[in-house]
């Protein structure tokens, strides 16, 4: 599968800050939208006096972002292949095998891709954010591989390492704050019916054999049969709990590549659907393409009322999408990583370009958006779909929260009047406390 951009961008990597690193090579981007590594060199004297002719790791990791700067994939595949032979670092080995992953996904290669950020996430400490991010990745999301890696990342294990798990997990303890309680006490009256029933076996016993000082065989069996069906009941609830986790989990990451999904407003610009939040309310109406441009041609009836709750549409048309490449000049941006605020003049200023920045985003936003990427579309909602017991490729039709979050779904296409009804003015309270 040919990888949607038709450009390739240089990943930069930064180095340790316990050594005194200076950067050798660095190819920037004032809309740079991937995660980038910089190699540096030592700013030792012996190492400014290097032959610089030798090949190291370092060396050949910069030679094959210069091709990759250049879409000379194969020329950059050779030099990353080659890094990963010189005994790199682990700072060197992870931009190596990343960048070696966009290569192969630019050729279609979805195994090879896999089992390159397969090893980068589990032992060169690979943020799985950065793979859904990429857009030199697109390609590579949208290939069954993408899903099978992204379900062992959840799951967590040797083989690929437990970071993404690990933070799923942190958003799921802030989304069900008690469920770590409720488990501490299904764990401890668990134990308490154990050691209980431990103790009525021996009575139950003697009970049965009868004789002078035999316990009340009708109380001690009660007494038994409590106990084991608190443990029955305890079991079956933390088991349960443990499959609601693991379906939440499911979900949070199912939102994180959501939020990620490219889109083209009227304007022409290109955002992620995560730069809406706060702002508007996609809903998105997927199926064929009657039932969607119908659907588009109901909802002019209801616009400016539909516009007032921040509704935004994304029609996306099952199987009816060309391959798109974009120029390098207009792919979407990501949002850049916050950093140490000295004084409070600069905070002032950097809140004031956000404000401005989103005023205009706001300004860009009309009451449709075009899916960019069709292919990560159609396989998100199609994983949605079987999440919620759907037949994947019906018509249905999705709202999201001002949040991100999906507010609900349906098979079909939705009830404007009712949306109406349901979805409150972007200046009212309930939408303020929605954010």
């Amino acid at each position: 599968m040919a990888m949607a951009a038709s450009y390739l961008r240089p990943h930069l990597l930064f180095p340790p800050a316990s050594k005194p690193w200076r950067k050798s090579y660095l190819i920037s981007h004032q809309k740079m939208s991937r995660l980038q590594f910089l190699i540096s060199f030592s700013s030792s004297s012996s190492s400014k006096q290097a032959d610089a002719t030798v090949q190291t790791a370092e060396s050949c990791v910069n030679l094959g972002l210069d091709y990759f700067s250049k879409s000379k994939v194969k020329e950059a595949m050779e030099q990353f292949e080659m890094a990963l032979k010189l005994d790199p670092n682990p700072i060197e080995a992870q931009a190596a095998l990343y960048n070696k992953a966009c290569c192969h996904a630019f050729r279609g290669e979805g195994d090879e891709s896999a089992e390159c950020l397969k090893t980068a996430l589990r032992d060169y400490n690979l943020k799985f954010s950065t793979i859904l991010n990429d857009p030199d990745l697109t390609s590579f999301r949208a290939m069954p591989q993408f899903r099978e890696l992204q379900d062992e990342a959840r799951k967590g294990g040797e083989g690929i390492g437990y970071s993404f798990r690990r933070d799923l997990k942190l958003i799921g303890e802030v989304q069900a704050p008690f469920r770590g309680v409720r488990r501490f006490f299904y764990v401890a009256l668990t134990l308490a019916a154990g050691i209980s029933t431990f103790f009525t076996v021996p009575r139950l016993v003697r009970a049965i054999q009868g004789g002078d000082g035999a316990p009340d065989l009708v109380e001690t069996c009660t007494n038994a049969g409590v106990n084991i069906a608190g443990i029955v009941v305890l079991v079956a609830l933390f088991l349960w709990d443990n499959k609601k986790e693991e379906e939440q989990l499911a979900q949070i990451s199912r939102d994180e590549i959501l939020s990620r999904l490219p889109l083209r407003l009227s304007t022409n610009r290109m955002i992620q659907l995560v730069e809406l939040r706060d702002t508007a309310r996609p809903v998105i109406l997927a199926g064929t393409k009657g039932v969607v441009t119908t659907a588009m041609k109901k909802a002019e009836r209801f616009r400016n009322e539909l516009v007032k709750r921040g509704v935004i549409l994304v029609p996306v048309i099952f199987g009816s999408y060309r391959k798109i490449s974009f120029s390098k000049n207009d792919y979407y941006s990501l949002p850049e990583p916050a950093t140490p605020i000295s004084s409070t003049g600069e905070e002032f200023e950097k809140r004031t370009e956000s404000i401005i920045a989103k005023s205009k985003l706001k300004a860009e936003i009309r009451f449709k958006a075009d899916i960019v990427s069709p292919e990560e579309w159609e396989r998100w909602i199609k994983d949605q779909q079987k999440a919620e017991g759907v037949k994947p490729g019906e018509d249905v039709y999705i709202i999201l929260r001002l949040d991100g979050r999906v507010r609900r779904s349906g098979k079909g296409m939705p009830d404007w009047s009712q949306i109406v009804s349901e979805l409150p003015p972007l200046d009212a309270i309930l939408s303020k406390l929605e954010r």
